[in-house]
C-alpha cells in the first residue's frame, strides 16, 4: 500500500513489542477492505503508558489500539464504553474510537484461543483445563472456556490476590467448577498457559512438563518464538499443541471488523 497523509493511524501498544504479529497481518487485512490504514507498534513501558496515552488520545487521525501485556486491564478503565464481555473481564485488547472522540473497548483473546483450540479438536464442553495465568489473556481465555460449556477449570498465577479475584469472578457465572490450584498439569484436558514466559531464552517452564500427558491439548499465547519452549516440551511428549501464531491467525479478521465498526464479536 501507499502511505500518505491521508492514511488512517491504528497503533499496538505492549512492553516488550518486537513479538508481536499484528502489525503486518492487520495492516493488510485493512487493504484487503480496500481501507486505506496501517497499524504500528509502540513499545511503551508501564511507568509511560499513562503520558502515552494522553498523547496518542490527541492525534486525530488515530482510530484504534490494540492491546498487549502488560497493559489490557490497565487501559480498560480509558474505555468511555466496552463491550459486556470486556466490562466482565475488566480488560480489553482493542480500543475504538467513539463518535465523541472517547474510547469503546473489547476482548478477543478468548475467542481467538477457543477458536484455535476447536480447529484441533480441543471443544471444551464437559472438559476440565488448567490455565496458567490471571491476566489480561488469561481472564478472557478463562472465560470464553466457560461460556463454551467447560465443565471444571483451574487456575494458577503467581500472584495470588489477582488467582483468587479471577476464581471468584468466574465461579459467580455459575456454569463451571472454578478452583485456585497449584501449577500441575495432571487430571486435566486442556493446559492453557497464558502467561509470557517462554518469550526470553531464560524463562523458566509455566509449569512441570513431566506432568503433561499425550491425552492432553496445549496451548499457549507466546507467539515469539514461532513454537515455543513449552510447546515444544508438550509436542515431545505426544501433546497436540495451540501455538499463540495459531490463535493470532484467528482473530485477526475479527480485529479487523471491530476497528471498521463492523459487526460487534459475538460470544463463544
Amino acid at each position: 500500500m501507499a502511505l500518505s497523509g491521508a492514511t488512517r493511524l491504528f497503533v499496538i501498544v505492549g512492553h516488550p513489542i518486537a513479538q508481536a504479529r499484528s502489525p503486518g497481518g492487520i495492516s493488510a487485512g485493512f487493504a484487503a477492505r480496500g481501507h486505506d490504514a496501517v497499524l504500528v507498534p509502540c513499545n511503551v513501558a508501564p511507568g509511560d503508558l499513562d503520558a502515552w496515552f494522553e498523547g496518542v488520545s490527541r492525534t486525530r487521525n488515530l482510530d484504534g489500539i490494540v492491546v498487549t501485556v502488560p497493559h489490557k486491564l490497565v487501559l480498560f478503565p480509558r474505555c468511555a464504553s466496552s463491550a459486556p464481555r470486556a466490562g466482565f473481564l475488566g480488560a480489553v485488547n482493542m480500543m475504538r474510537r467513539n463518535r465523541d472522540g472517547t474510547w469503546h473497548g473489547d476482548m478477543s483473546d478468548g475467542l481467538s484461543m477457543l477458536a484455535a483450540l476447536r480447529a484441533k479438536g480441543g471443544d471444551p464442553r464437559g472438559k476440565a483445563a488448567l490455565l496458567i495465568g490471571a491476566g489480561g489473556a488469561g481472564s478472557a481465555i478463562a472465560h470464553a472456556l466457560i461460556e463454551a460449556g467447560l465443565a471444571r477449570l483451574g487456575v494458577f498465577d503467581s500472584d495470588a490476590l489477582r488467582q483468587a479475584n479471577l476464581c471468584r469472578r468466574l465461579a459467580g457465572l455459575g456454569r463451571a467448577t472454578v478452583q485456585a490450584v497449584a501449577p500441575e498439569a495432571r487430571g486435566y484436558d486442556l493446559v492453557i498457559n497464558a502467561t509470557p514466559l517462554g518469550m526470553r531464552a531464560d524463562d523458566p517452564s509455566p509449569l512441570p512438563v513431566d506432568g503433561l500427558l499425550s491425552t492432553m491439548l496445549v496451548g499457549d499465547v507466546v507467539t515469539l518464538p514461532e513454537v515455543p519452549p513449552f510447546v515444544a516440551a508438550a509436542r515431545s511428549r505426544g501433546c497436540v499443541t495451540v501455538t499463540g501464531s495459531e490463535m493470532f491467525d484467528r482473530v485477526r479478521d475479527l480485529v479487523v471488523d471491530f476497528m471498521l465498526g463492523g459487526a460487534r464479536l459475538d460470544a463463544p
